[in-house]
């Protein structure tokens, strides 16, 4: 290297260490005086303009201190934290030599909170929901926040083009009056609900479900049409529920998509749905995992039909029959296990049931909560298994379908969590109670007695304890009657129904050809005895008197006059056995009663009532038709004595068609030709509903329906003089004559309830029987 080089290159490196040293330098000066250069130490802190806060707040809250040493950063944090304190309207900090001058302006106090504008609901009920109130602080975020809160407040009507406007009115010495102006706007209906995907059931069907209904023509008055948001999850529950019920195992709701008009007045809500396939039972068996358990003993107590749906209501029914006959063997602990082979081919499903020892968790303790005024115990009995027992996934659910069912609550959650001990849970109850009473009006029409009105009040939690009261009072043409009842549904808290009833009913001759006082007493007992069947049991006791008859009166009734006041004393009973909504195929069921009442009067009167019916339901054409079919008979056979008018039975009241009291066995001796009734009939109906291709949204459909029957046999007119049953044909009218009846109907599901238009023409009677062609009744509750 040449020495000319070398100095070079040292001149270059002095050169350069220079620069960077006065960049240094300049960058330490930017950066580092300034910093010092804003520090600030005040010996005192001023404050002006505060008159409810005190001085040791405000400092407090700008977090400053007198003697303190302070940054520019540190005041402008201090009025970021007095104007989020939310007491000030404007705040204003200011270093002034050795003094920080703090100036506050504080938010006015609030005189009165009013609400304007509000028609459809009352102040009270917008309160609940404001969290301002007169003698606080006005604050901007609240005032705002409350605003929210009442427009949804209406949201959940159905209200969503409500505007709600704080607007805040001066009145001197720092105080204003606060007013939401609240424009309600027009309920915003459901105008149409749609679905795709749907190719089993049609969206006639499928609307029927939903608890959401369309907006028809009384959209002014209806609630169901009402969008609300919060009802779309029930909405989704019930479709999937029913599609579940019908053996669609794969079935989904993809989306649901509400859709607003642009002029905001009106939803659109659609349903985008993948049904897949139904599927039916295949092989169904029994295996045991538990050594000691034979599984051929539990296969009998498995009863899936060969074919049937595959519905998880037939899987509960079955899965909880193995599990109690375990539990009666004195076998805790053990679950029967479903386990499913899918065969796409023949669309059915295997399932094996297997006997397995369950998880030892036990129930600790349940815990209730929500229930202002519904006793823990009215819900806590719903549960199978208390403090104790094994916990049981399948009985919570069901336990939580029951405490659905009463219909006392809007919402339930039934859920398990982990108690004191690895084998231990505790089950947390949460409700959300709902109005259970209700008082009704009715309006009732029939050709022969006009129009009717009553008065109705139900009670179904009467005092939270659980029980029903139910109080009527109805008069229509002619006759008036008052009744109370009252029903303990879980008596000794068992599956036990205790009912007492008390009334009084008149009829007078504006109605038939005499008066009729009647007054009872009533108690009864139901309980199951399986599955599907319940057993009733009761005791009544009846006071009836008949008077006013005129000398063209038939002598047979007259009897029922001269015995005066008849006390009669009964027992009886009634089987019943329903599958039609808790069976295992939700599109089809059977009815079977039969029941027996053994009484016994004064003047040593002694009878037996026997009365039995059969019937099946089915829904066809992908459930748009329900075709029904009934069978029913009685019997009144007197042991001793005669019957009594109110005793036997009327044909008008066992077929459709013919008119009350001219109707049926006749005394032709008489002069009125009194109708006396018959101690046996018999009567077949057939009856099918389906749609009229209507809009859904009005709620109409149609029906046809046919009965043929009689009534016939009254005792007592044999050898009894002025009687003669022979009308003028010589044919004798207390023989069994069939009749016919043909008719349609028109069925209105309005908001006022279901409406039923009837329509009928005896086609076969007997010549002095008297056709009735025209009925309905319309009851409607408030």
């Amino acid at each position: 290297m040449l020495p000319s080089q070398t100095r070079d290159g040292g001149a270059n490196a002095h050169f350069f260490a220079a620069v960077v040293f006065c960049l240094f330098s300049l960058v330490n000066f930017a950066f580092v005086a300034p910093a010092q250069a804003q520090n600030f130490q005040f010996s005192s802190v001023a404050i002006d303009g505060n008159v409810r806060v005190d001085d040791s707040t405000i400092i407090g809250l700008a977090g400053i201190r007198p003697g303190q040493s302070v940054s520019a950063a540190q005041i402008n944090a201090a009025v970021s934290q007095l104007s989020g304190s939310g007491l000030f309207e404007d705040v204003s900090v200011e270093p002034r030599g050795n003094t920080l001058a703090i100036t506050v302006q504080e938010y006015p106090i609030i005189g009165v909170v009013n609400f304007e504008g509000n028609r459809r609901l009352d102040d009270d009920v917008i309160a609940e929901v404001v969290q301002t109130t007169a003698g606080r602080v006005l604050s901007p975020s609240t005032v705002e926040a409350d605003a929210r809160a009442i427009a949804e407040l209406y949201n959940r009507r159905g209200r969503t083009a409500v505007e709600v406007t704080p607007e805040v009115l001066p009145r001197g010495n720092n105080r204003v009056d606060l007013a939401f102006v609240i424009r309600e706007g027009n309920v915003v209906e459901i105008e149409r609900i749609s679905f795709v995907g749907n190719r089993a059931f049609s969206n006639y069907r499928l609307r029927q479900v939903l608890s959401t209904k369309q907006a028809g023509i009384l959209r002014l008055i209806i609630q169901s049409d009402t969008f609300i948001a919060e009802r779309i999850a029930l909405d989704r529950q019930l479709l999937t529920d029913f599609y579940l019920s019908r053996g669609y195992v794969d079935f989904e709701i993809l989306s649901v998509t509400p859709e607003i008009a642009r002029e905001r007045d009106r939803f659109f809500l659609t349903f985008n749905m993948r049904e897949g396939q139904q599927y039916r039972f295949g092989n169904v068996t029994v295996v045991s995992e538990v050594e000691g358990i034979n599984a051929a003993d539990y296969e009998g107590d498995v009863q899936i039909p060969a074919g049937a749906l595959f519905t998880p209501n037939t899987l509960d029914l079955n899965i909880a029959r193995l599990e109690q006959r375990a539990e009666r063997q004195g076998l805790r602990f053990i679950r029967a296990e479903p386990r499913f082979t899918r065969n796409n081919r023949t669309q059915t499903i295997d399932v094996e049931f297997a006997l397995v020892r369950g998880e030892r968790i036990l129930v600790e303790r349940i815990d209730i909560q929500g229930n202002t005024t519904t006793q823990d115990r009215v819900i806590r009995r719903q549960f199978r298994s208390a403090e104790g027992d094994p916990l049981n996934p399948r009985e919570i659910r069901e336990a939580a379908e029951r405490i659905r069912a009463l219909d006392y609550f809007s919402d339930v959650s039934v859920e398990p969590r982990a108690g004191s001990a690895p084998d231990q849970a505790i089950l947390d109850v949460e409700v959300e109670e709902t109005t259970t009473g209700s008082l009704g009006f009715s309006v009732s029409y029939a050709a022969s007695e006009g129009i009717g009105f009553g008065i109705s009040f139900s009670e179904l939690n009467f005092l939270g304890r659980g029980q029903e009261v139910a109080v009527a009072f109805n008069v229509i043409k002619g006759s008036r009657d008052i009744s109370l009842f009252f029903t303990e549904p879980a008596l000794f808290d068992r599956d036990l129904s205790y009912t007492l009833g008390i009334g009084y009913q008149e009829t007078s001759s504006l109605n038939s050809n005499f008066d009729t006082r009647e007054a009872f007493l009533r108690n009864s007992l139901t309980f199951p005895v399986s599955e599907f069947g319940r057993l009733q049991v009761r005791q009544g006791l009846v006071m009836d008197r008949l008077r006013g008859l005129s000398s063209d009166s038939s002598e047979r009734i007259r009897l029922d006059e001269d015995a005066g006041t008849a006390v009669t004393g009964s027992l009886g009973y009634t089987y019943s056995f329903d599958t039609r909504k808790v069976g295992i195929d939700p599109t089809r069921g059977m009815v079977f009663s039969f029941s027996q009442d053994f009484g016994v009067g004064n003047q040593s009167r002694r009878f037996v009532k026997t009365e039995a019916r059969a019937g099946y339901e089915m829904a066809v054409f992908n459930e748009d038709v329900t075709l029904t079919g009934d069978v029913r008979a009685g019997m009144l056979h007197m042991v001793n004595g005669n019957s009594r008018f109110r005793e036997r039975f009327q044909l008008a009241n066992v077929m459709r068609g013919f008119r009350p009291g001219e109707s049926g066995p006749r005394d032709f001796g008489a002069k009125n030709e009194d109708v006396l009734g018959g101690n046996r009939y018999f009567v077949a109906s057939a009856e099918a509903r389906f749609p009229l291709g209507t809009p859904e949204e009005y709620g109409l459909s149609g029906g046809v329906f046919a009965d043929v029957g009689s009534v016939w046999g009254v005792d007592g007119t044999t050898g009894l003089a002025g009687v003669d049953m022979f009308d003028s044909t010589g044919e004798n009218s207390n023989r069994m004559h069939l009749r016919a009846t043909l008719g349609v109907s028109l069925f209105w599901d309005s908001p006022l309830g279901l409406l039923r238009f009837d329509f009928s023409r005896p086609l076969r009677k007997r010549s002095y029987d008297r056709a009735q062609n025209f009925d309905f009744t319309i009851v409607s509750s408030f």
